[in-house]
C-alpha cells in the first residue's frame, strides 16, 4: 500500500521560512543517518573556528572533500594554507574547537530550495604520520578522483612544525562532540555514538541525478501522483507544478500546490525500502502504476 504523508505548511515549518515538513507516521531515515548522508554528499560545507575570522576568500573555509572514518571521526581535505589547516597544525596538543555546517540544497529549482542544514561540532587536529595513508585511502575510495588531485601532497612527510610551503593540501580530523540537523524531517540532536554507527542512505550518491531525471523526463508521471492524495487530489492535480524534492530508500517526496497557491509536500512510501537503483526503478514503476489506476 502506498501511504502518502501530506503535511500542511501551517502545521510545521523548518528553519527556512515556508518549508513544509511531514506529519508524524511517515517512514523516515533516523537523524543520525540523515547527518551521515549529508557528510558523504556533495552538499556545501564550511568550517567555523572560534577566534579565526572569515577570510576574504569565501571558499577558504570549505573542505574540498570529506568522509567518515570507521571510528566516527570526520576526515577533511582542506587547502594546506587555509585557516583551518594552519590553526590545527599550530594548536599542537591543545583542543581546537570547530563547527562544520553543511547546507543541503535541492538539485531541482523550486521555492524554498534549501532542504536543511546539519552542524557537527568537535575538535580539529591534523591527521599525522601512519594514519595519513589510511585516511587518504579511505578518502580516495569514497570520492571521485577529480576532487583529490592534491591528496598525494597531503601525504608528504609531516614535520610537526606547521604546514609545509610545498604542501597544497592537508588532511584533518574532526572528532565529533555533538551533531544536529534541521531539515525536511524536523530538528534533531544526535550523540557521537549514534553518528558513528549510522549509515548514509544508499541512494544518496545518485539522488541529484535521479531527481533531475524525474523532473526532466517524467514530469507528467510525477504530476500524476496527485491522484494518490485523497481529498487533496483535485487541487493538487489542477494547480501549479509537481516537483520532486527528495528521494531516499523509503520513498519519494514531491512538492505540489494547493488551491490557494501554497506549496505542500506529499510523501510517497515505497512498498519496501530500496537499496539499489535497480530496486528503485521497480518501486517507481509500482508507484506510477498505482497512480494511473487511481485516475
Amino acid at each position: 500500500m502506498f501511504r502518502p504523508g501530506i503535511p500542511l505548511p501551517s502545521t510545521a515549518q523548518s528553519a527556512e521560512k515556508g518549508q513544509p515538513r511531514p506529519m508524524d507516521g511517515a517512514l523516515r531515515p533516523t537523524a543520525a543517518e540523515r547527518i551521515r548522508t549529508l557528510v558523504d554528499a556533495k552538499a556545501t560545507a564550511s568550517l567555523t573556528i572560534p577566534g579565526i575570522e572569515a577570510p576574504d576568500d569565501l571558499g577558504a573555509h570549505e573542505p574540498a572533500a570529506r568522509t567518515v572514518a570507521p571510528d566516527g571521526d570526520v576526515l577533511l581535505l582542506v587547502p594546506g594554507g587555509s585557516p583551518a589547516a594552519r590553526a590545527a597544525a599550530y594548536a599542537q596538543h591543545d583542543d581546537l574547537a570547530c563547527v562544520m555546517e553543511i547546507t543541503d540544497v535541492a538539485p531541482v529549482a523550486m521555492p524554498h530550495r534549501i532542504r536543511g542544514r546539519a552542524w557537527i561540532s568537535g575538535w580539529l587536529t591534523p591527521v599525522r604520520n601512519g594514519e595519513r595513508a589510511a585516511g587518504a585511502a579511505l578518502m580516495a575510495e569514497r570520492h571521485p578522483v577529480g576532487e583529490l588531485l592534491g591528496l598525494r601532497e597531503a601525504l608528504l612527510p609531516d614535520s610537526g612544525n606547521g604546514p609545509s610551503p610545498r604542501t597544497s593540501w592537508a588532511l584533518l580530523r574532526l572528532e565529533v562532540a555533538e551533531a544536529c540537523v534541521d531539515d525536511l524531517w524536523g530538528a534533531d540532536d544526535v550523540e557521537p555514538e549514534e553518528f558513528a554507527v549510522a549509515d548514509p542512505d544508499p541512494l544518496a550518491p545518485h539522488e541529484a541525478d535521479l531527481l533531475q531525471h524525474l523532473h526532466a523526463a517524467h514530469s507528467d508521471q510525477v504530476r500524476g501522483l496527485c491522484t494518490l492524495l485523497g481529498d487533496r487530489s483535485s487541487p493538487a492535480c489542477t494547480h501549479g507544478a509537481a516537483i520532486p524534492v527528495a528521494l531516499d530508500r523509503f520513498g519519494l517526496r514531491v512538492r505540489f500546490t494547493d488551491g490557494s497557491g501554497r506549496p505542500f509536500d506529499a510523501r510517497f512510501d515505497f512498498p519496501e525500502p530500496v537499496g539499489t537503483v535497480s530496486e528503485l526503478r521497480r518501486a517507481m514503476h509500482l508507484l506510477f502504476d498505482a497512480a494511473a489506476e487511481a485516475t
